[in-house]
């Protein structure tokens, strides 16, 4: 088995695990919630008129400051969601393993010993650290 096919079956195995189901099934639950969507919907909206009113030659800056404020409301709304926490939950599990399995492959290429990287030592937060490169 070459090292392309082996990227494919480690593809496959995490498919496989725990934390990428429960992060697929959150994710399926945020997109049918039809009151979830609407908040991204306005949230988007309010996002784009920010952008255009702050493109337009005679911009009005307290209308985009209250366009700013409601945009914010409308995140915190969203980021509030017990549906939209439970999905970023899931979502920075899947993330953490996925970053764990990159700090191998990356501290192999460099040389290390694939059985004795720690995991551990990486906070993912590169600035303050040389060790992976």
């Amino acid at each position: 088995m070459d090292i392309i096919e082996m990227a494919r079956e480690l593809g496959k195995e995490i498919q496989k695990d725990e934390r990428f189901a429960k992060y697929q099934v959150k994710e399926a639950i945020c997109e049918n919630d039809a009151v979830l969507q609407d908040q991204i919907s306005q949230f988007n909206l309010l996002k784009m008129s920010i952008s255009h009113e702050a493109q337009k030659e005679g911009k009005d800056e307290e209308k985009i400051a209250q366009l700013n404020k409601d945009m914010r409301a409308m995140y915190d709304e969203v980021m509030q969601n017990p549906k939209m926490v439970e999905y970023n939950e899931a979502k920075s599990e899947i993330s953490e393993v996925l970053k764990h399995i990159n700090l191998i492959i990356e501290r192999s290429a460099s040389g290390d010993d694939p059985a004795t990287i720690d995991l551990s030592s990486c906070g993912g937060n590169c600035g303050s650290c040389g060790g992976c490169h």
